[in-house]
C-alpha cells in the first residue's frame, strides 16, 4: 500500500469510523457486528481503488457497503438458523410418553382378560418366569400354562385392537 493511499485510508477511518459506527449499531443493536460491519467496510474501501479521497462520495460509499454488509447478513442462512444466547439450552431429555401410554394401554387391557389368562401372561412377561416355574407356582401341568398363554394373548391383542391399538 502507498503511501498517499495509505493516507486515504487513515483519513476516512477518522473522519467516519465513528459515525459509521454509530450508524451500523443503529441498524443491527448489536456492537460486536457493528465493529465487524466497520472493520470490513473499511476493509473494502482499502481495496477499491474508487476511494481515493474524504469526500462526500467516499461518505455515500461507506455507509451503502455497510448497509448492504448488514442487509447481506440479515439475509444469510446463517442469521436465520443461529441464535445467540448466553445460556447453554438445557440437554434434551427422552420423552418417555409413548411408553408410559402404551403401559397404560396394556394394563388396561389385561383387566379385561380373565383371572386364569392375565395370571399366566403377568407370570411370563412380567415375571420373566418359564413355563415350568409359572407351572409350578400356580400348582398347574406345563401344557395348561402353554394354552393359557397362548389364549391370553390372542384375547390380548383383540383387547389392544378394539382400543385402536394394534391391526
Amino acid at each position: 500500500m502507498g503511501n498517499e493511499q495509505a493516507d486515504v485510508l487513515r483519513s476516512l477511518h477518522d473522519e467516519y469510523a465513528p459515525a459509521l459506527f454509530r450508524y451500523v449499531v443503529r441498524l443491527t443493536n448489536d456492537r460486536e457486528w457493528a465493529e465487524d460491519v466497520v472493520q470490513e467496510t473499511l476493509f473494502r474501501a482499502w481495496r477499491s481503488p474508487s476511494i481515493q479521497s474524504t469526500d462526500d462520495s467516499a461518505q455515500a460509499w461507506l455507509f451503502t457497503v455497510a448497509r448492504n454488509l448488514v442487509i447481506d447478513e440479515w439475509r444469510s442462512a446463517r442469521s436465520r438458523n443461529e441464535i445467540g444466547t448466553a445460556t447453554v439450552p438445557e440437554r434434551a431429555n427422552a420423552d418417555h410418553t409413548d411408553a408410559v401410554l402404551q403401559a397404560w394401554l396394556v394394563s388396561d387391557a389385561l383387566t379385561e382378560l380373565t383371572r386364569e389368562h392375565r395370571e399366566v401372561l403377568v407370570h411370563s412377561y412380567y415375571g420373566g418366569k418359564t413355563v415350568a416355574e409359572i407351572a409350578e407356582h400356580l400348582g398347574i401341568p406345563d401344557g395348561t400354562v402353554k394354552s393359557r398363554l397362548h389364549y391370553a394373548l390372542r384375547a390380548l391383542r383383540l383387547a389392544l385392537q378394539e382400543k385402536g391399538v394394534t391391526r
